[in-house]
């Protein structure tokens, strides 16, 4: 077995309680800890990346008990990818949060690590049961990264938060419960098999459960009319932890392309693309209600939080044709959406650090230090924030919109897809005219000094070296998104990997 698929699990899950026992009263230590786990979570992901590039779908079967009896763990091309894209996001972020960041409240390097460990959890699992489970752990410790800092607006934003995540956590149950009612599993490898056999009878039993999977999942990530919680709860987070939080909508995003491929999919039978229609209707809706919120914002960080919102729309649309080259194309608009939500959410703090009273308001105020350099980041994120050439936000719509020409609902697709592109533009053109532009014509000074630390402008500038990378390589990783696209709508590797070949002529496929 390939031990070495537990260890971004285990790494954090080591570190939060050490950090908490022999460090809790050690800034400086608590940084090097975490930085350390976070940087070794990072280079075993890209370890465990070429592995999943270089062959099929591998197994790990905790204390040796065979699937689909025992718990396991599995590494694919998708659930490799989302590790080390989270484990990048986590590694960039923490260097943000070090310079000051983490020292406004209490236990924020544990709570970081528990949070990587609920993340790897979830993309690495192969059981529906401890996919649950690790929602729980990374939601848990988001209540307490979501409340680092206190204040009367965190605490509020934190307690809807709370609370649309616990009843969202409760259907999850109610929904596990109810598939292991009719199927008697809740292995995925081994629910890809049964599903198609279950009998008529509960046939419309079955569909609860999954359709209450597809509620569940569209509440992680953000989708209407569940999206409610995301604009008041990002805004609400410190810089750092917002940032943290854009791999946490695509938890939401995974989970659907997992679930709705691999169990209700092809092999379905009866409920096979159970979730299509009514995914790509309510992606629709999302990416026009997120454009809507963006066109109303009055402040940088709730223009980003509402493009949060639309840029979900854009890619659950995606992924709700499935179909290989949609896929793919919603694939590529997964990695960029994270990095650039990520890096907004940054450049956002920055901005409101150096504004004194104006903060990050859409308003025209005097000239601040450094407006220059965060002008040219701001420039840079919102072309591919919109979706201009040449960066990749530019490339995931274009792949996107090819993906799904030759479909049934592509002309819904494009027309949304496009028509919401021209507003964010005109949008994001008006807030960098009032931010950067309009106040260098002022002549009065109301900024305050920067912070000394560089670390902050290194982050954010890391974080957009990474899009110009991906931009820069889109031929390859367009390439590995492909073969991706393909492993998902063919599940007879994975299937076999767990259960072994002579389960997948059972499955159907």
């Amino acid at each position: 077995m390939n031990h070495w698929i537990l260890v971004p699990i285990i790494l954090p899950s080591l570190a939060a309680p050490l950090i908490v026992f022999a460090a809790r009263g050690d800034i400086v230590l608590q940084r090097c800890f975490s930085l350390a786990s976070t940087a070794g979570m990072l280079g075993v992901s890209i370890f465990l990346l070429a592995q999943a590039i270089g062959g099929p779908p591998q197994l790990y079967e905790l204390s040796n008990w065979q699937a689909p009896f025992g718990i396991v763990m599995v590494l694919d091309r998708l659930s490799a990818m989302m590790v080390t894209l989270t484990s990048l996001l986590a590694l960039l972020v923490l260097l943000y949060a070090i310079n000051a960041w983490d020292a406004r409240g209490k236990h924020f390097h544990a709570l970081f690590q528990f949070q990587l460990m609920g993340l790897a959890g979830a993309f690495l699992t192969g059981d529906l049961f401890n996919l649950f489970v690790f929602f729980e752990v990374l939601l848990i410790a988001s209540y307490g990264l979501m409340l680092h800092g206190a204040g009367a607006e965190r605490l509020n934003a934190g307690f809807q938060y709370v609370t649309i995540n616990l009843a969202g956590s409760t259907l999850f149950l109610i929904a596990v419960g109810t598939i292991y009612a009719v199927t008697g599993t809740v292995n995925m490898a081994d629910l890809a098999v049964r599903v198609p056999l279950v009998p008529e009878a509960d046939q419309a039993l079955l569909r609860v459960g999954a359709l209450l999977l597809l509620i569940v999942f569209g509440v992680k990530g953000a989708l209407v009319p569940l999206h409610f919680w995301l604009p008041r709860t990002y805004a609400a987070a410190s810089a750092p932890v917002a940032a943290l939080f854009a791999i946490m909508t695509k938890v939401g995003a995974y989970s659907i392309i997992r679930v709705f491929t691999l169990i209700f999919g092809e092999g379905a039978g009866e409920v096979a693309w159970l979730a299509q229609p009514w995914l790509i209707s309510a992606a629709l809706v999302t990416m026009t209600l997120g454009m809507i919120g963006v066109v109303a914002a009055r402040s940088l960080r709730w223009l980003i939080c509402f493009a949060t919102v639309a840029s979900m729309g854009t890619l659950l649309a995606a992924v709700g044709v499935f179909s290989t080259d949609a896929i793919a194309g919603g694939l590529y608009y997964l990695l960029h959406s994270t990095l650039i939500v990520a890096a907004l959410f940054l450049i956002a703090d920055q901005v409101a650090q150096r504004r004194g009273g104006h903060q990050d308001s859409l308003v025209t105020g005097g000239p601040y230090p450094q407006m220059g350099l965060l002008a040219a980041f701001f420039f840079l994120a919102a072309i591919a924030m919109v979706g201009m050439p040449p960066l990749s936000g530019f490339v995931g719509k274009l792949l996107i919109l090819d993906g799904v020409r030759t479909t049934s609902y592509g002309p819904w697709i494009w027309v949304v897809v496009l028509s919401t592109s021209v507003l964010a533009l005109r949008v994001c053109a008006r807030a960098g005219s009032q931010l950067f532009w309009k106040p260098s014509a002022l002549q009065n000074r109301e900024a305050v000094a920067p912070p000394a630390a560089i670390m902050p402008l290194m982050a954010i500038a890391l974080l957009l070296s990474a899009i110009v990378a991906l931009t820069a390589f889109s031929g390859p990783v367009t390439a590995f998104l492909s073969v991706t696209a393909e492993q998902l709508m063919d599940p007879r590797d994975y299937i076999a990997a767990v259960l072994g070949p002579q389960a997948v002529p059972a499955a159907g496929l």
